[in-house]
């Protein structure tokens, strides 16, 4: 039975020089949320780059997506860290995600679900896996461990039928295969890199 979610925010964002590790690299973390509607093409929504091909982009991993409900978490470990102030809210995209949702956590998600939208379709694809770049945004060491640890890692989604897409949209969860969940791809894929 297909269930729903709810698209808070669509951000994108160009290459852009980050401090990171101690040095300058080019990324396209930093999103912010578009106010108007975003097209989707095959390799991405349009305005949006990302600076290592190598290990973002492409035809699986075209637009990445992260819980809301995961944010609360991340406000306070940003805290404890001495990263933000406490109560400081992250704004969408800070996750370097292009879409903020709802409804739908790694636990949930399976590899070839769809997120039908009214104008799109995506197919949820693999895990995220956390790199230094988002250490650099987050503002401590420690947030790819954590990340890795929480199992809060988003997941990228594959462009099935391209169209255009608008924060405050509803999209249906369409069930597929239902084999592996992203959770625990993620917990295996962990495993296998210690």
């Amino acid at each position: 039975m297909a269930s729903t979610g709810q698209l808070l925010s669509v951000n994108v964002a160009g290459a852009a020089p980050l401090l990171a590790g101690g040095r300058s690299v080019l990324s396209g973390i930093r999103k912010r949320p578009m106010a108007d509607r975003v097209a989707v093409q095959p390799l991405g929504l349009a305005g949006d780059e990302q600076a290592d091909l190598s290990v973002h982009g492409g035809l699986s991993k075209a637009v990445y997506a992260y819980p809301a409900e995961h944010y609360p978490l991340w406000q306070t470990m940003r805290a404890q860290a001495g990263a933000a102030a406490w109560g400081e809210a992250l704004p969408h995209g800070a996750m370097g995600e292009n879409l903020t949702i709802t409804g739908l956590l790694e636990a949930e998600a399976c590899i070839g679900d769809l997120l039908r939208f009214p104008d799109c379709t995506l197919a949820v694809s693999e895990p995220r896996q956390p790199c230094f770049k988002f250490e650099a945004v987050m503002g401590f060491k420690q947030a790819a461990k954590m990340m890795v640890q929480s199992g809060t890692c988003g997941f990228y989604l594959a462009v099935r039928e391209p169209g255009t897409i608008a924060a405050g949209e509803s999209f249906e969860i369409v069930p597929g295969p239902r084999q592996v969940t992203i959770r625990e791809l993620f917990l295996a894929v962990r495993i296998k890199h210690r």
